[in-house]
């Protein structure tokens, strides 16, 4: 299970709380951990093996000077580190795909990649020779598009997460997360541009890659700031009346709201992650805006919320479980009947749009009985 925890972003507090339980991976014993490294304080209450010379000289390496503090006894073996790691935040980066000298394809990502180390020297001693500076993964990421090219983030996000692990040995666990910037191409008259782009935002594409060393990487996929907006066919009603409640019964709304969806995927083998997003963002469409010509009917946004994730999941036999959230974006009716020589007809035209205090619905829909761990 991740030990990053939820303080390096927020989005992987997400994935490390699915699957539940936890694991002994990673998880230190500051007894142990120091005893058996020579070049970190011993037990409690033993010096530093290193402390009666306060310089030190490495091959490659100038004048080290350790810790000089580390081997006083200050109780540290009552203590261990919970989640810990460390990376490098909104790296950003453009991939130009040329097919030739007039065609290109466009990619502009925003990454983030954070590393676990098998060691926390660092963390406990202030020895730094088990780094991997944050200015050298933001090269990797260079260097990583330049020789494997870029695709889906989602490949992208595995090309790296197998890149860190497989060059330096002492990396636990990789965890990398890209968000798409979303151009498309430009079109005159119906004809697709060969180098021009337009920015799109309809909605924003991510993904958060997570991998363990000698495991399968995780896989979620992502959409966010997918704002939508339909006049009709929603309701509201027949919710529980008691002394709390004023909200009247809506058997005709206006139903707006700002959807952020993630998935898990139970495989990379095969999968095609362009058409995959393409897919759940035409499914949370389809169910929220139906037909062109009736729409479809929503009794709450839980129910469509539902049926959209239940798309999903009969679509994507590749994604084991998907979550949503739909939080309300008001548009309330106004009141104009006191101004009945001015306006002498029902207002339906003019409303007030409220987006705080705001109702927040979501829900996580899983296959049954799927074991992940087997299927990765």
């Amino acid at each position: 299970m991740s030990k990053f925890g939820s303080l390096s972003n927020g989005s992987m507090s997400m994935m490390s709380s699915r699957g539940g339980g936890s694991s002994s991976r990673g998880k230190s014993n500051l007894a142990v951990n120091i005893g058996q490294n020579n070049e970190m304080c011993l037990m409690a209450g033993r010096k530093e093996t290193f402390a009666n010379d306060p310089q030190m000289t490495f091959p490659g390496q100038g004048v080290v000077r350790p810790n000089l503090i580390a081997g006083r006894e200050d109780g540290s073996d009552q203590f261990e580190l919970g989640a810990y790691g460390y990376g490098k935040n909104n790296v950003k980066l453009l991939y130009v795909r040329r097919e030739n000298a007039l065609r290109h394809e466009i990619r502009e990502y925003e990454i983030d990649v954070h590393l676990r180390l098998s060691t926390q020297k660092d963390y406990l001693v202030g020895d730094n020779r088990d780094i991997i500076a944050t200015d050298s993964q933001k090269n990797t990421v260079y260097l990583m598009a330049k020789k494997h090219g870029v695709k889906s983030p989602e490949e992208f996000a595995i090309i790296l997460c197998s890149h860190f692990l497989y060059q330096y040995r002492h990396v636990e666990e990789v965890n990398v997360r890209v968000e798409e910037y979303p151009w498309s191409r430009h079109e005159v008259n119906g004809v697709s541009h060969n180098h021009a782009f337009v920015f799109t935002p309809t909605a924003t594409r991510y993904c958060q890659v997570t991998q363990l060393r000698n495991e399968s990487p995780r896989i979620r996929g992502g959409l966010k700031n997918l704002r939508v907006l339909k006049t009709t066919q929603s309701s509201f009603t027949d919710f529980i009346q008691d002394d709390y409640r004023t909200l009247p019964d809506a058997n005709d709304r206006i139903f707006s709201t700002v959807v952020t969806a993630s998935w898990d995927f139970s495989t990379a083998s095969g999968v095609d992650f362009d058409a995959v997003w393409r897919t759940v963002k035409n499914c949370i469409l389809e169910n929220f805006a139906g037909p062109p010509v009736s729409g479809v009917y929503s009794p709450s946004v839980q129910n469509t919320l539902y049926l959209a994730e239940r798309g999903v999941l009969s679509k994507v036999d590749q994604i084991f479980s998907i979550e949503m959230q739909m939080p309300n974006k008001h548009y309330f009716d106004i009141d104009l009947s006191k101004f009945s020589k001015l306006v002498p007809t029902e207002n339906k035209e003019v409303y007030l749009p409220m987006d705080k205090p705001s109702g927040i619905i979501y829900a996580q829909l899983n296959r049954k009985d799927f074991n992940t761990r087997s299927k990765l």
